[in-house]
């Protein structure tokens, strides 16, 4: 059997075109596709991966402002609530304070009224206590109120003696006053009683319409006192103490 080499050559001329054809006309064109279409999937892909970033991004951004609004929304609430509380112990304290001015304005209107009763007894008690006084001793022992105190006086004297020596100044006489004029009697009376405690001291006698009745001494730097006003000071302090302790004209802080 023999070789047809010019038909074997042939055919494979026509192959060696067919594949050159099929390389120029289809393979060609379907890789040139292929690789248009993976650079295609490739860019998507690539778009894919920055959208799916920018998305991860914006997700990061906003659990970290939701975190801040947390947060700041706590500190808000916490400051407002701090805020509250600020005002309504401001408040109470005002409210306090407006409570306790209130209770102070009542003590001292109660302290004021208080003063005003005792000086309204002072006044209706001393004018009750002269004119009883004077009257009983007119009536008991036809005296004035002067006369009597002098009687008193002649009796303080002695213990005082070794004062008014010290006091005593034999060129300026010892000055007595009182209210009204001193009988003669009366006053014979102080001044044989002072030489006995002070021989050569001189009395000068003189009259105060300002001065409560009774008699004042002075002798130098000495100012010795017997008047109604003493006594009414001490009677003053009696009835401060009767007003706290009468249940009937004590007022405790509530007004009751």
């Amino acid at each position: 059997m023999s070789i047809d080499w010019i038909t074997i050559a042939a055919q494979l001329i026509n192959f060696l075109v067919l594949v050159w054809l099929l390389k120029r006309f289809l393979y060609r064109p379907i890789l040139s596709g292929i690789d248009a279409r993976e650079t295609e999937i490739a860019e998507r892909m690539l778009e894919a991966s920055r959208a799916r970033e920018k998305a991860e991004a914006a997700e990061t951004r906003y659990n970290d402002l939701a975190a801040d609004f947390r947060t700041n929304e706590a500190t808000l609430i916490d400051n407002q609530r701090q805020k509250a509380e600020a005002e309504r112990d401001t408040l109470i304290a005002e409210a306090r304070a407006r409570l306790e001015q209130e209770r102070k304005d009542w003590e001292a209107h109660l302290a004021q009224e208080k003063r005003k009763y005792i000086a309204h007894l002072h006044r209706s008690g001393a004018a009750l206590l002269m004119s009883l006084t004077g009257k009983a001793l007119h009536d008991l022992a036809d005296e004035t109120l002067e006369e009597r105190v002098v009687t008193h006086v002649a009796r303080q004297l002695k213990p005082m003696a070794a004062d008014l020596r010290k006091a005593a100044n034999a060129g300026t006489p010892a000055v007595v006053t009182t209210h009204y004029v001193l009988p003669d009697a009366a006053r014979a009376k102080l001044v044989a009683n002072m030489k006995g405690l002070i021989p050569g001291q001189k009395l000068q006698f003189e009259t105060d319409p300002a001065q409560s009745a009774g008699l004042v001494l002075r002798m130098g730097a000495v100012h010795v006192a017997w008047t109604v006003d003493s006594y009414i000071e001490e009677l003053d302090t009696m009835l401060e103490e009767r007003l706290v302790q009468d249940p009937i004209v004590k007022v405790d802080s509530d007004g009751h």
